[in-house]
């Protein structure tokens, strides 16, 4: 249930502003109206909105028959998904929302880089409600036109096939959503069905093709489907703190969405503080937060036709970050005064849907709020041909020295604790002295030459051992995997990595993920 205090003040707002070209009421007190899809179908159409149920048209609140409520969330869900009152079908759900004594239905309707239709009928929206344009071929027309103009993610690649994506990333996605909501339909859908409900597979009503878009191939493409796809694309984080006119350490990303964002967030997590702070009685990781906002802006609202490679950079004092940009304004963004636009709404929707993204514009407010409680000083935030994230940071000496420049990597800040590397029965404890650096050693050095005389030496160890956290070992990790250095052997969990170069030990199996 909806009930924290910036969705009540939010609903607030919305009742306060009426309805509009962005918003709709409906009585709905014991069944959705008939015409609600319609509605539906005009925000995806146009520019997005918000759905309150148990509302009148002027505002007043009437509230939602308690008993009604279950029934009526099942048949949105089920009607959004169904092609006859719906098509294509969008996966959409009402939340309830406690709202002064009553209860609330309430839904955000982001808009969609399809043309959608309601039973059969194209309806837009404009500020006097929705409207059938279905026999306005001139409207229609312009429909089709700005859909498949504003929004590259859509570009359709007819020879595509289901072996030229990653199965397990599809799969990863589904467990991602199922796990937000145990009801998700994704859980019960094949993969083919899957992508095509997210708008994945789409098919041009003026062409008569129909393939995998550039949106799926971002998403859960193998890397060599990406490289042939869309050869530029390319996400670099680097860390210039030391060796300023060159780097401390980089990562070349040229790899999917979903494990680009892994990757950038395990480089933010190693290189910078974590403060934390309460929210209420939730003590929360203010880095993380902020994290997540940077990379998904990164990774969501980039403009992908660009070829400009996008860029994730920590430097002694500020961090920030810049892409290819569709711009729909030009100057600095006033978080008071700013309409967000969705860039890749087809994007931007999975990766909602998976837990790593909230409805448009909350990033914004979310990138303003939380690089206060980080730094102490408020973003700059760029929209032109380039956006640009900026942010100013306290210099620490901790962070002056974090890195050594010849070799780019962390140094451990702690003694590594044999204790905390206790093995299960019939495991081998890695002994300290197998991780004595030798000259020049790295990291990754240190991380082969341990799994390649330990097999069994899990994560968690090897974070003691290196002096390092999880996420760096996992850091480290992926690289080594993505520089062909090791594979990974069996199912993620009980699988094995084998080192293929570096290790003292030919082909030697390492330890469990």
């Amino acid at each position: 249930m909806e009930g924290g205090g910036c969705v009540i003040e939010k609903i607030r707002q919305l009742l306060a502003d009426g309805e509009g070209r962005t918003v709709e009421f409906k009585q709905s007190k014991t069944d959705l109206n008939k015409d609600l899809f319609e509605s539906v179908c005009a925000f995806l159409n146009r520019d997005g909105g918000d759905l309150l149920l148990g509302v009148e048209d002027d505002g007043t609140v009437l509230g939602v028959e308690r008993n009604c409520a279950l029934k009526m969330k099942e048949g949105f869900a089920t009607l959004a998904n169904n092609p006859q009152k719906l098509s294509p079908p969008f996966y959409l759900s009402l939340q309830e929302v406690e709202y002064e004594g009553a209860l609330l239905l309430h839904v955000y309707v982001p808009p969609s880089s399809q043309v959608h239709r309601s039973k059969n009928r194209i309806f837009d929206r404009n500020e006097d409600g929705d409207l059938d344009i279905t026999d306005q071929q001139e409207a229609v027309a312009e429909l089709y036109a700005r859909k498949q103009s504003t929004y590259s993610e859509n570009q359709l690649y007819p020879f595509a096939r289901m072996e030229d994506l990653r199965e397990d990333l599809i799969a990863r996605a589904r467990r991602l959503a199922v796990n937000r909501d145990p009801n998700h339909p994704w859980g019960e859908l094949s993969n083919e069905d899957l992508l095509q409900s997210a708008q994945l597979w789409q098919r041009d009503l003026r062409s008569g093709e129909s393939g995998y878009t550039l949106a799926a191939i971002l998403l859960f493409g193998k890397d060599e489907t990406i490289l042939s796809a869309i050869p530029h694309h390319r996400t670099d984080a680097i860390l210039r703190r030391v060796n300023v006119g060159r780097y401390d350490d980089r990562d070349d990303i040229r790899t999917n969405l979903l494990e680009s964002r892994d990757r950038l967030f395990a480089f933010g997590e190693k290189h910078l503080p974590s403060p934390f702070q309460l929210e209420g009685n939730q003590r929360i990781n203010v880095r993380d937060i902020l994290l997540r906002e940077i990379v998904g802006n990164l990774l969501i609202h980039r403009e992908y036709s660009d070829a400009f490679p996008a860029k994730f950079v920590i430097e002694s004092g500020r961090l920030f970050s810049e892409n290819g940009n569709r711009p729909h304004g030009h100057g600095l963004i006033d978080p008071n005064a700013f309409s967000p636009f969705p860039k890749n709404p087809v994007i931007a929707r999975v990766f909602k849907e998976i837990g790593w993204a909230d409805e448009l514009g909350s990033g914004v407010r979310n990138l303003y709020k939380y690089s206060v409680a980080f730094s102490g000083h408020e973003p700059r935030l760029m929209e032109d041909h380039r956006f640009r994230f900026e942010l100013e940071m306290e210099v620490s000496k901790e962070s002056s020295v974090a890195t050594t420049p010849k070799t780019g990597e962390t140094t451990p800040k702690t003694t590594p604790k044999t204790e905390s590397t206790t093995p299960k029965t019939g495991e081998t404890t890695p002994k300290t002295e197998s991780t004595t650096p030798k000259t020049g050693d790295t990291t990754q050095d240190k991380v082969l030459r341990i799994l390649s005389k330990h097999p069994a030496t899990t994560r968690k160890e090897l974070a003691a051992l290196l002096g390092i956290s999880v996420d760096g070992v996992i850091y480290h990790l992926t690289k080594l995997k993505h520089a062909r250095k090791i594979e990974h052997i069996g199912p993620a969990k009980g699988g094995h990595w084998r080192v293929l170069q570096g290790g003292s030990g030919k082909n030697a199996k390492v330890g469990r993920r």
